[in-house]
């Protein structure tokens, strides 16, 4: 009996008859056949192509490009957040469109045009909910992850006469909570947005005075801290949501007095901001210099002068290194410091328009756009070597999967 049946299994497997999935249950042939191999999501990412409104889905264990997703619209600042199981980008576009891609599928699974201008998004801690801050006509509009359903519209409206600020530093925080930025009203506003998916209206907190035009914003990766950049004054805001009753602290003001500010091309990135070493690296608007502030007391105490204006000043993950690239006209430059000593160990001129850096999720490696040279070049982060280069429409923004784990990404 026992000959018998090993006989039968034998001719049965070839056919597919006993593929099952991993929670054993069975698989038909024809299901089997139409998708050759199983994959899973943590080695996946997407490249945004902005000259050509599209994005291109890639694995970084080989280096390759999987797929490419058109009919995105105006890409020309867009930005990503996952799902939580890291299977759907959620894809923010200039145009005010809101794009929903499963990347196992390699599909554009929804999109809908949401507002006229949108800058930006975070997606809820517990994955339900995507909001979306916006330029035109202002406010922030939140949706239902799995339909891209309106929710709750909130109007950034302030002064005597109800005006439309526009709202940037969009991040989520613990709680069922999303925190962001008013423009020209110079306020950061948090909302409460925990009971939201079962049709509660958001709860808002508002923090007024905080410092001329906040241009961008970030939350430490505890989500305790959410920090404001000021455009129109040297200077952050910070506010401690740790604490009982959350109130606007003003940190570094006047950085960089004595210094004769530079014309500003392009507005750094504060998400795209480094811890290590109990410090942060901030870029510094308007001077040629990465700012170094004390993590517990939030008070300068050093900086770097680089090469130009920085715009994204980003930590490997173990927290070695800070990767920079820089605003125009020195954009075809990346420096790496040696957060141990505080020095630049290694400058590069990859090529025209770097516009941005990702690491892969234990930092071995780091990805970067040449936009204007159409390719992604990837260096190995301990040799500071090219490992391969991709071909990339006008590459811009690169982002992984990984960040669907970590709050405010």
């Amino acid at each position: 009996m026992r000959t018998w049946l090993s006989v039968l299994f034998a001719a049965l497997i070839p056919l597919g008859l006993l593929a099952s999935n991993f929670h054993g249950q069975a698989r038909s042939p024809a299901l089997a056949n139409s998708q050759p191999g199983l994959r899973g999501t943590g080695d996946l990412g997407v490249i945004i192509e902005r000259a050509s409104g599209s994005v291109q889905i890639i694995e970084t264990t080989g280096q390759s490009s999987l797929a490419r997703i058109k009919g995105l619209g105006d890409l020309s600042h867009a930005s990503v957040v996952f799902s939580r199981d890291q299977r759907f980008a959620y894809v923010f576009g200039r145009d005010g469109g809101l794009s929903k891609i499963d990347l196992l599928q390699q599909t554009l699974a929804k999109r809908i045009i949401q507002a006229g201008n949108s800058i930006g998004g975070a997606i809820s801690d517990d994955g339900k909910l995507i909001a979306v801050s916006n330029y035109k006509p202002g406010g922030v509009k939140i949706f239902n992850a799995d339909t891209l359903v309106l929710i709750a519209t909130i109007e950034a409206t302030y002064g005597d006469q109800g005006e439309l600020s526009k709202t940037v530093g969009l991040v989520d925080a613990p709680g069922g909570r999303f925190l962001f930025t008013l423009y020209e009203a110079g306020e950061i506003w948090m909302v409460d947005c925990a009971d939201c998916a079962q049709g509660a209206k958001p709860r808002l907190t508002k923090f007024k005075n905080i410092g001329l035009q906040p241009y961008d914003a970030l939350i430490s990766g505890d989500g305790r801290y959410y920090i404001a950049g000021l455009f129109g004054e040297d200077g952050m805001a910070l506010i401690d949501l740790w604490a009982q009753k959350p109130a606007v602290t003003r940190i570094l003001d006047g950085y960089g007095r004595g210094q004769k500010k530079l014309p500003v091309y392009k507005m750094p990135h504060l998400e795209g901001w480094a811890k290590a070493d109990n410090h942060y690296f901030l870029p510094a608007v308007g001077h040629h210099e990465v700012l170094v502030v004390d993590a517990k007391t939030f008070k300068q105490s050093g900086s770097i002068k680089v090469h130009g204006q920085p715009i994204f000043v980003m930590a490997r993950p173990d927290g070695r290194q800070i990767w920079i690239n820089f605003a125009h006209p020195r954009n075809d430059t990346l420096q790496v410091i040696d957060v141990k000593t505080k020095q630049i160990i290694k400058q590069f001129t990859p090529g025209k328009a770097i516009l941005h850096m990702e690491f892969t999720p234990r930092g071995e490696q780091v990805w970067v756009s040449v936009r204007d040279e159409n390719r992604i070049d990837v260096y190995d982060t301990r040799t500071l070597k090219k490992i391969t280069s991709l071909p990339a429409n006008a590459p811009s923004g690169i982002f992984f999967t990984w960040r669907a784990g970590r709050i405010g990404l």
